[in-house]
């Protein structure tokens, strides 16, 4: 897997190694900078065209909390109304944002170009990600699993 790296204080060798445990793709993987204006907060992208990932990182960095929203059931009644499910994440270092944005983009990649179904499943990828970025070593299983609808009564309870 191609990864390279444009952030100032970290090799390319620096990123391969936290990324390294993760699935890979045939995409090129770029970690860039995100210029931030008030508070550190997640970015990346899926370039189909291009064939490329780009993963930004809060600069400069400071540890920070950020709301994944993992799950949403729609609610009785008119209109389009949903019961999101989310969890608030630490992000205390820089290896724990790429790993999470990696996974997550990774799953939309995924989905684009192993399963040919279409790329836009946001809740099933920072459920991939929320569920594997800390884990040593993921797998395609692992996101199999997280592309598989479960009820939010059955995850409570499970």
């Amino acid at each position: 897997m191609a990864i390279r790296s444009e952030l100032a204080g970290l090799s390319t060798a620096q990123a391969r190694r936290i990324l390294e445990g993760l699935p890979r793709c045939d995409y090129e993987v770029v970690v860039r900078p995100l210029r931030y204006r008030w508070e550190p907060h997640l970015a990346a992208r899926c370039e189909f065209e291009e064939r490329r990932i780009v993963l930004q990182v809060p600069i400069p960095f400071k540890a920070f909390r950020e709301p994944v929203i993992y799950a949403a059931r729609r609610k009785r009644g008119e209109g389009m109304r949903f019961a999101w499910a989310s969890e608030t994440v630490y992000f205390r270092g820089k290896r724990d944002v790429l790993r999470f944005l990696y996974c997550h983009e990774w799953l939309h990649w995924y989905l684009h170009e192993v399963l040919g179904k279409g790329s836009s499943a946001e809740t099933a990828c920072d459920r991939f990600a929320l569920r594997n970025f800390r884990r040593r070593y993921v797998t395609t299983d692992d996101a199999d699993a997280a592309l598989k609808r479960r009820s939010l009564k059955a995850r409570a309870s499970g």
